[in-house]
C-alpha cells in the first residue's frame, strides 16, 4: 500500500505467516480503514517503531493510545508482545479471495 486511506474501504494483500490458519500469505482482505476497533478484530496496525511497516494481526484490548495485538500464530507473529501497542488503521471485514467470506473470531479457533 503506497498511501494509507484515512477512511473508506480498500483491498489488501496479506503477507506472511503470523495470521495463519486464519488468514494466509496472498490472501485478499477487505478492509475498512478509520473503522473502530473491537476486541477479537482482525485489524491492519502501524507500529510506532516502524512506521513504514503494515501488519494484519488481531485486536486484544486497548493500550497506552493505541491497541495490544496479536498475530493468531503465536509462534510466528512478531507482535505486541515484542513492539508494544499499535495503531488501528482499519478493521478487516472479510476474505475476498481465494474463500471469499466472513473471518472467523478468535474464539472460533483458539
Amino acid at each position: 500500500m503506497s498511501a494509507v486511506p484515512r477512511r473508506g474501504l480498500r483491498r489488501v494483500v496479506v503477507r506472511g505467516p503470523s495470521m495463519a490458519p486464519t488468514l494466509s500469505a496472498g490472501d485478499v482482505v477487505l478492509v475498512r480503514f478509520g473503522a473502530p476497533p473491537r476486541p477479537g478484530d482482525v485489524v491492519v496496525v502501524r507500529w510506532p517503531s516502524r512506521p513504514a511497516q503494515l501488519s494484519v494481526k488481531r485486536a486484544s484490548c486497548p493500550a497506552d493510545g493505541g491497541w495490544l495485538v496479536s498475530g493468531d500464530n503465536r509462534l510466528g507473529s512478531t507482535d505486541s508482545r515484542a513492539l508494544g501497542p499499535a495503531v488501528v488503521l482499519g478493521v478487516v471485514l472479510a476474505r475476498l479471495w481465494p474463500r471469499p467470506g466472513r473471518l472467523p473470531g478468535k474464539r472460533d479457533h483458539s
